[in-house]
């Protein structure tokens, strides 16, 4: 009996081990982002102007919500209601895609937006990534860092 059970622990392990593999695991797919802002008209005059993303209907009607979409299904929500700017690392940040990275770069200038060239310091051109995508990174009001490239992915 004891050599029947030692027999069986393996095959038990291996059909749970299977079932474990077999379970089916929902498929993730992004959805939304959130920025927790300190004033809502001035974030939302930045998104909609420096951006010029596509303001959404959003389903709280309570004036601390903006809604934008970012993509095809996803979007970016700016909530109000922080009470002071946070120090955010450039390694956390937003990432959009545009055909010309100078000529995006010039709309900055004009806009009188700061923008670094590089992730590590004011370099005197864009980033250039190992892929040659050109990179450079701003600041929303809030401090929240965005990156714009032109990868052609």
């Amino acid at each position: 009996m004891k050599r029947m059970a030692s027999l069986l622990w393996p095959v038990a392990f291996l059909s749970s081990f299977a079932w474990c593999q077999s379970a089916t695991v929902p498929r993730l797919e992004f959805d939304h982002t959130t920025v927790y802002v300190r004033d809502l008209n001035k974030s939302g005059e930045f998104y909609d102007k420096v951006l010029a993303l596509q303001r959404i209907d959003e389903p709280f009607h309570d004036g601390r919500h903006i809604w934008y979409r970012i993509g095809t299904h996803d979007q970016l929500h700016v909530v109000s209601g922080a009470n002071s700017a946070e120090n955010h690392d450039i390694n956390v940040h937003l990432a959009f895609r545009v055909a010309d990275v100078p000529d995006f770069t010039s709309r900055l200038q004009q806009m009188g937006i700061p923008y670094r060239k590089s992730i590590r310091g004011d370099g005197k051109t864009a980033t250039l990534r190992p892929d040659g995508v050109h990179q450079i990174y701003f600041q929303d009001p809030d401090g929240y860092w965005i990156e714009v490239n032109d990868d052609k992915f």
